[in-house]
């Protein structure tokens, strides 16, 4: 029987509690330390102290104003095509990828915009103006409770009302269990297992953009996006 629904732990942005009609359920933790299964965790839940030789920790310094995440993004080297919104909502996110192969994605609340699990991303809200990497490291935070670092730049996906600019990133600290409200769910799947597990057609491209770039990084030639 699928656990009763119950409220996230945290609040929306506006302070209002948020009913989970479905809560998710969490996988033994062993499936943390094995490279061949999804391992999931929700809201709260009890995770090992690391994941793949990196401990598992609340990012307690996480920046709170624009100008902090500005500052995370000032070192990134890699180079990017110019994005054109041409009239569309900015956004932006990113494809955490684990050195065992696995790539972290979220099951967004009750399914919002019809995704039962998706890459973390978000728009770019006009009283921050964030640029979009920055924005991209944000985002993450939010949805999945991680800290990362940026890596590449992956591909632009257009979706019904925006255009989102993926980058592909990396872990360096942070706590799945601390997903913000928007996710139900954070889970770290096995990179072959993606065109199961993320199966809206909007993410299909971003999957396929993603196997490029791992099989160009692994002849020494990475790529820029599709």
């Amino acid at each position: 029987m699928p656990p009763a629904g119950h409220f996230h732990p945290q609040e929306d942005d506006d302070g209002r509690p948020v009913w989970i009609e479905r809560p998710s359920v969490p996988t033994p933790m062993a499936a943390w330390h094995d490279p061949i299964l999804v391992a999931t965790v929700t809201p709260g839940a009890a995770m090992p102290r690391t994941v793949i030789g990196i401990e598992i920790g609340s990012w307690l310094d996480a920046p709170t104003v624009s100008s902090g995440w500005e500052v995370l993004v000032a070192g990134c080297s890699f180079a990017e095509p110019q994005y054109e919104a041409n009239g569309m909502r900015a956004a932006s996110g990113a494809v955490v990828v684990e050195p065992d192969g696995r790539v972290w994605v979220v099951s967004p609340s009750n399914r919002f915009g019809g995704y039962g699990t998706t890459f973390p991303k978000g728009v770019v809200a006009a009283a921050e103006s964030l640029c979009l990497r920055a924005n991209a490291i944000k985002e993450v935070h939010e949805e999945t409770g991680l800290q990362i670092e940026l890596t590449g730049y992956l591909c632009d996906a257009v979706r019904t009302l925006s255009l989102t600019r993926y980058y592909v990133g990396r872990r360096i600290g942070g706590n799945p269990a601390d997903m913000g409200w928007e996710s139900q769910a954070v889970h770290l799947v096995p990179v072959d297992h993606l065109h199961h597990f993320v199966n809206h057609p909007f993410d299909q491209p971003i999957i396929g953009a993603l196997r490029g770039y791992l099989l160009g990084a692994r002849l020494g030639q990475p790529t820029i996006g599709p």
